[in-house]
Formats: structure tokens, sequence, C-alpha cells
């Protein structure tokens, strides 16, 4: 289902079951899954790939160089930057064009969620089932299953997949992080294991 009243370049591809809602933008060449929920007015950049079963929440910006994997929330009035140093001129006082900047890449990996208002400097990677809260300006890597917040976002949990809190049980350099809700269990990742930790 694509609104009327949405734009979708002739050459982007949407999945089966997926909704465009109002006012939305989606540019050349990018890929939305199947059974996505893209909300109004969300800006999809050239290029940008969106797996299956995403939600994109209202004015949401994902710019060019963006990929995200399946089952990312993204919340409202979430913007994903892609460029480190803008600039609306050269210093000769030039109209800057694609040729005068260098295009930041950013990656979501599956079941991360964006809080509403967040925003994601470029270059950066979203661990699997990572959490930023509502605001956070996102500056580094958030490793798996992370719950960041804050301006720049800093680390203050650990999440499961089902979206709640995993708490600390165990001795020191031997905890297990459970989750109070589903019961799973996972020893706490390390910085090397952290953007793939299921």
């Amino acid at each position: 289902m694509i609104a009327a009243s949405a734009v979708v370049a002739s050459d982007a591809v949407i999945g089966a079951g997926t909704r465009v809602w109002h006012f939305a933008q989606v540019r050349e060449g990018a890929r939305i899954g199947k059974e996505c929920n893209v909300g109004k007015g969300v800006y999809v950049g050239a290029g940008v790939i969106v797996g299956d079963r995403c939600k994109i929440e209202n004015n949401a910006s994902l710019f060019e160089g963006l990929t995200v994997e399946d089952g990312v929330f993204i919340g409202p009035h979430v913007v994903f930057t892609n460029d480190r140093r803008p600039r609306a001129t050269n210093p000769d006082g030039s109209l800057q064009t694609a040729d005068d900047w260098e295009m930041g890449r950013s990656t979501v990996r599956r079941g991360a969620s964006i809080g509403a208002g967040a925003v994601i400097i470029p270059g950066l990677e979203i661990g699997r089932y990572a959490m930023i809260g509502a605001g956070a300006v996102v500056t580094r890597d958030v490793p798996a299953h992370a719950l960041v917040v804050g301006n720049p976002a800093r680390q203050i949990g650990w999440i499961c997949a089902c979206g709640r809190e995993r708490v600390d049980h165990g001795p020191r350099g031997d905890e297990v992080l459970h989750c109070a809700r589903c019961g799973s269990a996972a020893s706490r990742p390390t910085a090397r294991a952290a953007s793939t930790t299921p």
C-alpha cells in the first residue's frame, strides 16, 4: 500500500506487504523490504537499504549511505546523518556539489531500536538488538544489546532481544545477564564480541 501523496521513485523497490504512508518520499535506488511500515513524512534517501519487517515512524530521515537490517524500529523524528563536516559552500564561496564532500555510511543491525528524536552521526554501526534512548546523539558505535542514552550517548545497561533490560548475576568477571521478562540469559558481551553477540 502506497499512499497517493507519497513520492516513490520509479526504480525504488518496495517489498510485499509494506505500507508507505502520506507524504513519505522514497528516493532513487532505495530498497525497502517486505512487511515494513513507513510512516507519514518519512524520507528514505537514494540507495538506502531497509530490511524486512521494519517500523519507521513519522518524519524520520534516512539519508543516503544507510543500511538497516531486518526487524529494526526507528522512532519518530530520528535523523541518520551522512556528512561529518557539512558546509553549504566551498572556501571560494561556490555552492558545494556531490564532488565536494565525503558520504559517511552507517549500519543498523537486526532488531535494534532507535528512540524518538535521536540523531545518529555518520560512519557508525548500531549493534544487534541495541536500544538508543529518545533524544540521544550517537557519536560512536553501539555494541549489540547495549542500552545507550544522552548527548553524547553513553551506555547505561544491556537490553534483551525482547526489549527489557538485562541485569547482572554472578561473581565479577563471570557476569550473566538475565531478562526478567522472557527469562533468557547470556554472558556479558566483551568489547570484541559486542557487535555479534546474539
